[in-house]
């Protein structure tokens, strides 16, 4: 029988914890505790161990170094399903959901609701339907996942953990795809959480979020825990030199530019909806001119990432004309966009085309494989060189080229997504969260490429659900609102408040009434 703990005793306790991949060490003696109650921020630089420690958390890494305690009791999980029979239940940044399968059989992937050894699928879409009213998700329990829009699928993966009844939740960037709404909403539910005991673990590289849920922040540099702090103690500006180890200017400034004649002009494209009749944007005009940055502004359903998909060919049954350099271009698939000089970076790295058991040379090269290819032979050498390259320029964390980008933080496979992308050399680059799970260190670096690229003359079509960056980065902001351009804004009239006025539908504003909303 064990004995009880004291109650004084942390939720949780991680001892001496240390981590390596063959000769690279990922963790260093790393110690943590929550407290039950507790959303503790855990931060850090992309790299920084985080991935590591909370797969380790949850049974995933099982040859380590030191000890983890839950209420007192030491545990050594020994795969995933015991984590979660001792309560610990995490949310990944990357969704692991099952497209074909329904909303309810994933919600139940692995523990189904049984009977006589017969699955109780009304009992699961029962059950399934009061988590989807908690995270106010409005969809039958039968649908196909693959047909919900991401931002549905990240709060599904959000119910997914919250049906398991956990006393540990761990929440790796779970409002990477969520609109301000969504937000909140989650933000009140992790208060509920606390409210009952759960100890949550969050991670995230947004600050405002820090401070609106965190009591306690640890951070971790180069595998070892280098502070931890109550929230009152950790302002951001504290936290930022925490993790980067120096002082960093948070604000950027694109540099003024000169845009030229149009590279990229749209003029009456439609794109049809991916879940059913209708269209997701509807005879969408603009233009893109070398050397500049236009953002895209817009609510969820707004149709921006369908435009994106849409021009990158990506999409079946658009109509309308596009043209690129003044050349009219058709463009009925993502290889003959590619072949027209265009690239699309998409939100969802699994969609962006990274190959994760494939080292990251190979996938930086594999959108350009005639270039390093002679007589139907590839020249590893070749390869190479392209791949030091794009990781040089990009400042890629990686212990080797030859690593599989599936072991390579987030934010360092977003990085491998944009040298694929940049290796085509395009004329127009159409990037929808190119910073989505990207610490603040490297997201001010993808900033400084992303003026770079433009001041090169390349014509950059930029998806953003994070305000500050969208108006940073775009010289014009064009705002959609289902599926249609409500107005323009330059960037001496983009403001939060009148590109969330035009987002919200507000009397099909013009950039004089923008200004006034």
């Amino acid at each position: 029988m064990q004995a009880t703990p004291p109650t004084d005793c942390p939720l949780l306790k991680v001892s001496g914890v240390s981590k390596s991949f063959g000769h690279v060490s990922v963790l260093r003696d790393v110690d943590f505790e929550l407290a039950a109650g507790e959303a503790h921020i855990l931060a850090g630089e992309n790299g920084a161990g985080k991935s590591t420690l909370i797969k380790i958390l949850a049974g995933v890494h099982t040859d380590y170094q030191g000890r983890l305690a839950i209420e007192g009791h030491e545990v050594r999980f020994r795969d995933p399903s015991e984590a979660v029979e001792h309560g610990v239940a995490v949310i990944h940044q990357e969704l692991s959901l099952i497209g074909p399968m329904s909303i309810a059989d994933n919600l139940f992937l692995g523990r189904p609701q049984t009977s006589c050894g017969f699955v109780r699928d009304g009992r699961q879409r029962e059950l399934a339907r009061e988590w989807l009213r908690e995270l106010d998700i409005d969809a039958d329990p039968s649908t196909p996942v693959e047909a919900l829009a991401i931002s549905t699928q990240q709060r599904l993966e959000i119910a997914k953990a919250l049906s398991l009844d956990a006393k540990i939740l761990v929440m790796d960037e779970p409002t990477s795809s969520l609109n301000a709404h969504e937000v909140e909403k989650l933000f009140k539910l992790i208060d509920e959480l606390r409210a009952a005991g759960v100890g949550i673990i969050y991670i995230s590289h947004k600050m405002d979020e820090i401070e609106r849920i965190a009591d306690r922040v640890t951070v971790l540099r180069d595998g070892r825990r280098v502070a931890s702090a109550p929230a009152s103690e950790a302002p951001a500006e504290k936290i930022i030199e925490w993790m980067v180890g120096r002082e960093v200017e948070q604000q950027f400034s694109a540099t003024a530019r000169s845009p030229s004649e149009p590279r990229l002009e749209v003029s009456e494209f439609s794109v049809p909806s991916p879940s059913g009749p209708g269209l997701a944007v509807d005879a969408v005009s603009l233009s893109v001119r070398r050397g500049e940055v236009v953002g895209v502004g817009g609510l969820q359903g707004s149709g921006a990432s369908e435009l994106l998909l849409g021009l990158f060919g990506a999409t079946a049954g658009c109509r309308g004309r596009v043209a690129v350099d003044g050349q009219p271009v058709e463009v009925r698939s993502p290889r003959q966009a590619i072949r027209q000089g265009l690239a699309l970076l998409t939100a969802d790295r699994k969609t962006s085309g990274l190959v994760l058991p494939m080292s990251i040379t190979a996938n930086t090269t594999l959108a350009s494989l005639p270039a390093f290819s002679m007589a139907g032979w590839l020249r590893p050498r070749r390869e190479l060189v392209a791949a030091e390259r794009h990781s040089e320029a990009l400042r890629l964390r990686a212990a080797s080229l030859d690593m599989p980008v599936g072991a390579l933080s987030g934010g360092n496979q977003q990085k491998v997504a944009l040298a694929k992308w940049l290796e085509t050399a395009p004329r127009v680059l159409l990037l929808d969260e190119p910073t989505r799970g990207v610490d603040v260190g490297a997201k001010r670096e993808i900033y400084e490429l992303i003026d770079r690229w433009a001041e090169a003359g390349m014509a950059i079509l930029l998806i953003s659900t994070e305000m500050p960056e969208l108006l940073a980065l775009s010289d014009r902001i064009v705002v959609l609102h289902r599926g249609r351009i409500i107005t323009t804004l330059d960037r001496a009239e983009a403001s939060a408040e009148t590109v969330l006025a035009a987002a919200m539908g507000s009397e099909a504003l013009t950039p004089t009434a923008a200004i006034d909303a």
